[in-house]
């Protein structure tokens, strides 16, 4: 099926690796010119380069930390500036499994403030920086990842599900908001996702607990009904779908790409 992506614009956070990397590289592959953000400047540049030189497609870095306003206004200014508009949005800047972790009295409230600034209160900036572009243009996609945390308990780690419960009515609200203009706003909740880091955290899991590495995928995705874990590209490809113009019909909904992690029904 043709996404329709052919010289779309999109702007990907949280891209120099891992999950927003293998976005940005999926959304080039259907031909979309890409804006790739972050905050590492070398990690960032090195990423545009692999994906351009891979697919073709401009691919280029802004360096912005998306808890600042006027770094975030100023990337997609940037962004509009370079290719003249900007259709799509992803996004995924976040500390991976949030900071605030351990027993209630440890808690840190500057952690758990951070955390909601960076995966929040970041993605409605950018959302807002973007949105008066899409609204001139009719059109537009916004896809926030958020993490299956938001359905489960996370345990120990309580802005993991904060933040990601906290995305789902964000989401909604963007919706509802951006809708009329022709845009829509949707959520995907990965589970555990395969990126460049996994390998090396397994074998160091392995290594610590001096079982094989094997039996820590095995473990991870024991969970999943695939029982499998799920590969970012494969993340991606979601995305992809989200950011076409085929996905009209859906908007403002929350989607788990997880492998089917979990045995709780959501109506």
């Amino acid at each position: 099926m043709d996404l329709e992506l052919e010289n779309k614009i999109a702007i990907v956070t949280g891209a120099s690796r891992g999950i927003g990397k293998a976005i940005a590289r999926e959304l080039a592959v259907c031909g979309s010119d890409v804006v790739v953000c972050a905050r590492n400047a070398e990690d960032l540049e090195l990423t545009a380069r692999e994906v351009s030189e891979e697919t073709g497609r401009q691919v280029v870095p802004i360096t912005a930390d998306t808890t600042s306003t006027p770094q975030v206004e100023s990337m997609v200014a940037q962004a509009a500036q370079r290719f003249g508009k900007i259709d799509i949005l992803v996004n995924n800047a976040a500390a991976p499994g949030g900071i605030a972790r351990g027993p209630l009295e440890t808690i840190s409230d500057d952690d758990m403030l951070d955390d909601l600034n960076t995966k929040v209160v970041g993605y409605l900036r950018c959302a807002r920086a973007v949105a008066p572009h899409m609204i001139q243009n009719g059109w537009g996609r916004i896809i926030n990842i958020g993490g299956l945390s938001a359905r489960n308990s996370s345990g120990s780690n309580v802005s993991a599900g904060v933040r990601n419960s906290g995305l789902v009515n964000l989401t909604k609200y963007l919706a509802q908001e951006l809708g009329p203009s022709g845009i829509t706003v949707n959520l995907i909740h990965p589970g555990a996702t395969r990126t460049e880091r996994s390998g090396p955290a397994y074998e160091e899991q392995a290594r610590r607990e001096g079982i094989t590495v094997e039996q820590v995928e095995a473990r991870v995705a024991a969970n999943n009904a695939t029982k499998r874990i799920v590969d970012a590209s494969e993340l991606a490809y979601v995305v992809a779908f989200f950011a076409s113009p085929r996905s009209i019909a859906i908007s403002g909904e929350a989607i788990a790409a997880g492998g089917g992690a979990g045995t709780a029904v959501h109506h």
